[in-house]
């Protein structure tokens, strides 16, 4: 590291005693790379707006099939109800059995901050690189996120369920009033990790890296019930509507044939948009050297 270091100042020593100026030049359009980030970034918020209307009024083009989900749903919530204290006694028992990693990986992997941050990574390399499929991938992502944040924080308040670590039974309700203590329906946590790992899994066709991402999807729902911060019904609720909402906002995104991804694979960067063309300029003055990059 020191060799190099030293041959770079004794290079910008011999640049500044001949007084030349060095030109490095690397091809690229960039008026056309930022005329499409930005035709793309105006395209890729319609498709989030409609995708999050499409969300909340998809009810109102349910099929005979979906109502049929729907009502197995909540027969198959209502059976976890009747057994909400005796699963959450279970699962409470379990903390110490469970490392400390694994519960603190769950909680922070269904925090708004990790999730949104995930999201947005994915999104931005998309639109930068130009890959239409890791953009449709990240418009799916956080069309999904947005409507489930809206839905389970008006749950929370307008429920109001009290949390197994209160003591108090399943049947603790303060409607329209919520806070942290009576915040338990539905899982927030449960809900974004849900969202982002079922919205990468459609991706994806090899099973073993969907089986793989499940798995991984498992730890946030799993840590919430060891934590007691949820009942079981609050954590399969939450994880049903993640799936039913990322599935209607892909639903909307195909059928409006919003994005071309026949072509791509998820992960590949279109090189063809970052043929670049930069001038740098290297200038030299007593005690400066100053680097100047036009494009």
């Amino acid at each position: 590291m020191n060799k190099i270091v030293f041959s770079l100042f004794c290079f910008f020593i011999i640049i500044s005693a001949s007084g030349q100026q060095v030109d490095l030049y690397i091809p690229e359009d960039t008026t056309r790379i930022k005329a499409r980030i930005w035709q793309d970034l105006k395209y890729d918020m319609e498709s989030i707006s409609g995708g999050f209307v499409n969300a909340f009024t998809q009810p109102l083009r349910w099929q005979k099939d979906d109502y049929m989900i729907a009502g197995a749903t909540v027969v198959g919530v209502s059976l976890l109800y009747l057994v909400d204290e005796e699963t959450s006694n279970f699962f409470r028992r379990q903390q110490n059995d469970v490392p400390h990693g694994v519960m603190d990986a769950g909680w922070y992997f269904g925090r708004p901050e990790a999730n949104y941050g995930l999201t947005a990574g994915i999104y931005f390399f998309g639109l930068f690189t130009g890959n239409e499929k890791v953009r449709d991938a990240g418009v799916l992502l956080f069309t999904s996120a947005a409507a489930t944040g809206v839905f389970q924080q008006t749950m929370k308040t307008f429920t109001g369920r009290g949390r197994p670590g209160l003591d108090k039974g399943k049947n603790q309700f303060r409607l329209f009033k919520g806070g942290h203590a009576y915040g338990s329906f539905p899982s927030g946590h449960t809900i974004l990790s849900t969202t982002t790992i079922y919205g990468l899994s459609k991706q994806f066709e090899n099973p073993w890296i969907k089986g793989g991402l499940y798995a991984v999807g498992l730890i946030t729902p799993m840590s919430r019930l060891v934590e007691g911060a949820h009942w079981l019904t609050d954590v399969g609720l939450s994880v049903v509507v993640s799936i039913a909402i990322v599935e209607g906002v892909d639903n909307y995104l195909k059928r409006k044939k919003r994005y071309n991804t026949t072509d791509e694979t998820f992960g590949m960067i279109n090189l063809r948009e970052y043929q670049r063309k930069i001038k740098w300029n290297l200038s030299f003055g007593a005690a400066t050297i100053r680097m100047v990059g036009n494009f």
